[in-house]
């Protein structure tokens, strides 16, 4: 067994593929090292608990799913970076099976663990939430980009009550409620970007 890993990323690789094929139950310090092929404690090198290497999981799965296109490549059109999100969510919840169930409502981090760990649990929670909500500010972030690029935008559509940032806001609330119901069907929610923005 090799006692030292060459990367960071080759253990989030080895967690990613542990969700996808067994589930978040499987990630833990000692199947992480095992699936690399190294000690326990090599993994201790790049993260300091199970609580840091699963937060670290779940950045990855969403930078994975959500990794936008690079500049030149990058969308011109809301409604056409608004597909592409519900499309990654439909592919995100095949390629990574109950990731958005269990993580919409954190579950993957369990219940609370018994004997003096209820704190330990609580971080390990709130750390995820955390990378979650970077996630989702990225996302959201990288809407409102799209949206002051696009030139397909009709005039007057924005005002002091119905900014662009309050449109984006809006427009990501419901991407949020697709995923927490699962529904990736977008024909609505593109049908409203549509007719709001370009008439």
């Amino acid at each position: 067994m090799n006692t030292v890993i060459t990367s960071r990323e080759a253990i989030l690789n080895a967690s990613r593929q542990l969700v996808k094929t067994e589930g978040w139950q499987a990630v833990s310090i000692r199947q992480v090292a095992a699936a690399c092929g190294v000690s326990v404690g090599s993994i201790y090198n790049y993260f300091d608990s199970k609580s840091d290497l699963t937060a670290a999981t779940v950045e990855s799965i969403w930078h994975d799913i959500f990794h936008f296109p690079g500049q030149e490549a990058g969308f011109t059109c809301f409604s056409d970076c608004v597909g592409w999100i519900f499309d990654r969510l439909r592919e995100g919840g095949e390629e990574y099976p109950g990731f958005f169930t269990v993580h919409s409502t954190m579950g993957f981090l369990g219940d609370g663990e018994k004997g003096g760990k209820g704190e330990e649990e609580k971080a390990r929670k709130e750390n995820a939430k955390q990378r979650m909500t970077q996630s989702w500010e990225h996302i959201q972030k990288e809407l409102g980009a799209v949206l002051a690029k696009d030139q397909k935008v009709r005039p007057g559509v924005f005002n002091d009550i119905l900014t662009p940032q309050k449109f984006t806001e809006i427009i990501f609330s419901l991407i949020i409620s697709a995923l927490i119901r699962h529904n990736y069907d977008d024909s609505a929610v593109l049908e409203l970007v549509r007719r709001t923005l370009y008439g």
